[in-house]
Parts: structure tokens; sequence; C-alpha cells
């Protein structure tokens, strides 16, 4: 199961750099000028779990495969962009296409460094993209439900619950409100999400800010993280730069850098946990002396679907899963141990996967 975020911001706030860092690559060019970045690109990372180290150290795997989120370094948008400014609406298809947004925010003072607007205001940029994504939908809701007037005249069922659905996010969207304040029923979640409006999807504010800046923040990113707070979304404070010195060093140069600047961990770590937290992830792990794995799923996800991110098969003949819960793992040391002491469970259908658990899927081919 893949999980896309896009990283999005005005022109020069440090998208690139951010994404150089995250992927380990120079995939991304980094340059002083409006729309360096071209194409999206895109790179996997891996989400940092201290918990699959410690689960393949104990059964001797010969290999650690950690999971992986998908980040899109999307080019600059700007004023205008939902009329087509800047370059335009091809880039609102790249958002659309990612599970959720990470909205990088330029929190720096740096002559040097121009910026779009003349000025550092993250709140009011934050806004200016957030205009412009609404401004987005509301063209696309328009046209949808033109073409939707005919199927709703003939009684289609689904059309008529998309026009309920995209008329009650066009109205929250004139009252100056994103689509993810919608209120959305358990029975509408999938018609919801099929339309893949770009205010629906979450939002992680990224607060990049100096070198000097990357432990505590400052006034810019506190009035980011005011404002996330009124929204029930969420931020984080990075320094683009010093993950970008990070990237190139080993983990233990690593480790000595952060200490030296005060930092507990790298900010990427927490930017990916939060991610994973935004989109309401979770990690169960398979385990054993091949390989030690950790698979990403939804929070809530049932036995047989979560066997379905290995392998179709695996849902499709799915008979049970033997569970262990991580921290008897652990503690016991081991599945076999785990399982001597009676803490290894055979889970039907019915069983929602918790974050951690060690699973062994027995299935029908």
């Amino acid at each position: 199961m893949g999980f896309k975020t896009g990283i999005v911001g005005l022109p020069n706030v440090g998208k690139s750099t951010l994404f150089n860092a995250l992927t380990r690559t120079a995939a991304a060019q980094a340059a002083n000028f409006p729309f360096c970045t071209i194409e999206p690109n895109v790179g996997e990372v891996a989400v940092p779990d201290a918990r699959l180290d410690r689960l393949a150290a104990i059964a001797g795997s010969k290999q650690i495969i950690p999971a992986r989120m998908t980040f899109v370094d999307i080019a600059g948008l700007v004023k205008g962009a939902s009329r087509g400014e800047g370059l335009g609406n091809q880039f609102l298809a790249n958002i659309r296409e990612c599970d959720a947004i990470a909205h990088v925010l330029r929190c720096f003072e740096d002559d040097d460094v121009t910026h779009v607007e003349g000025r550092v205001d993250p709140v009011a940029d934050a806004e200016v993209i957030e205009t412009e994504l609404m401004i987005a939908d509301m063209e696309s809701i328009e046209r949808r439900l033109q073409n939707l007037v005919r199927k709703v005249k003939g009684g289609d069922k689904e059309a008529i619950a998309q026009e309920r659905l995209l008329k009650t996010a066009l109205a929250a969207l004139e009252q100056g409100q994103p689509a993810r304040t919608v209120q959305v029923a358990d029975e509408d979640a999938r018609l919801w999400d099929m339309l893949q409006l770009l205010t629906a999807k979450p939002v992680l504010y990224v607060c990049n800010v100096s070198e000097a800046e990357a432990a505590e923040g400052n006034a810019h990113s506190a009035a980011v993280a005011r404002m996330a707070e009124a929204q029930g979304a969420a931020s984080v404070v990075i320094s683009a730069r010093i993950e970008e010195e990070i990237s190139q060093l080993d983990a233990e140069e690593a480790r000595e850098f952060l200490a030296e600047l005060g930092l507990d961990e790298a900010g990427l770590d927490r930017l990916i946990k939060a991610g994973y937290k935004l989109l309401g992830l979770q990690t169960y792990f398979t385990v054993g002396p091949k390989e030690a794995r950790a698979w990403t799923i939804a929070q809530g996800t049932s036995a047989p679907r979560a066997a379905g991110v290995i392998h179709g098969d695996f849902e499709l003949g799915f008979i049970r899963a033997e569970t262990i819960a991580y921290a008897d793992y652990v503690t016991l040391g081991g599945e076999q141990a785990a399982k001597d002491a009676g803490k290894m469970r055979a889970e039907g259908k019915a069983y929602v996967v918790q974050d951690g658990d060690v699973l062994h899927f027995l299935f029908n081919a």
C-alpha cells in the first residue's frame, strides 16, 4: 500500500532542498529562482522505526526492510496558479494525485534568497496556497455538477450522492473553508475520497527555519503553529539546510552533528513521523531469519486487508493471522519463546491489526 505526500509551497521556500534531504539524492535542482522544478520529482524514504532493528536483532534477520513513504516535490505555486499563472494547473493535477500535502513555509530571514512576494510572512504564504487550491476546487466542482445533471435527472443513485457531496463541499468553499472541514458520514467516505478535492487532503505545515533556530523555532514558526492549531492541523519545525547536510553524513556522524546542535533527532524523522500520524497510518511487522520487514497500513485495518498489502492472494485466501504483540516478542525474546508462553494468538478475519503487531499469515493458495 503506497502513500504519497506532495511537498508544496511558494517558490524559494526550501521545497527542493527539503526533498533532496528526504530522498538522499540531488534529483531536485535547488536554485535561487522561481520554477526551478519543472517536473515533479518523486522519491521514496524509509520510515524511521527503531522497533524494526530490535526485532531483526532478536530474530537474526539477514535483511531489514523498512516501511516507506513517497514524497513528490511539486513546483512552486504562485498567486493566480488556479488561473494558469506561473506554471499553472499542471501542478494542481500533481497535488490531486497525493494522499496528503506537506506545505513548506519560509520561516527564515535571508536577504540573499528572494521571496516571490518580497516579504517573509509564512501565514500569508499559507493563505495564498490555500486560496489557489480552494479556487481550483470550486471550478472543478462546478464542472462536475454540470456533467452530473443528466444522470441525476435519470435517477442514478451514485450521481445523486455525488451531487449532494459536491454541493456540500462547494458551500464550505464559498464560506472560505477548505473541503477538509466538511464532516463526512462513514457511508459517504468512499465516494468522498473519490472526489479527490485538493482542499480535502490533510495538511502538514513545515516551518523551514535557519540553522540557528532549528531547535526552538522562531516567531514565524510560532505563528504557523497557532494557525495550525486553530485549523486542527499539524506543524513541524525543520531546517532544510541542516537536513541536507545530515543527509551527506553516515549514521554516527549525523548523531554527533545533531548533538552539537542540541537536537534529539533529525527534523526529517519528525517530519516523516508527523506525516505518518497525519495520514492515520500504523505499522505491522513480519519477522524471520531471512528478513525483518515493516508494512504500512491504515489504522483500523482488518487482518485480511493487512495480509493483502503483502500480496492479493493472502487476502483472498486468508485463513488466520498468528499474532504476537511487539512488547511480548521483545520481552520474551522471539517467536518461539512467545509461543511457549502462550503469547501467540490465532486471529481471524474480524481481527483489527494493532500497531507493532508481529504477524504470520496462513492462507489458501
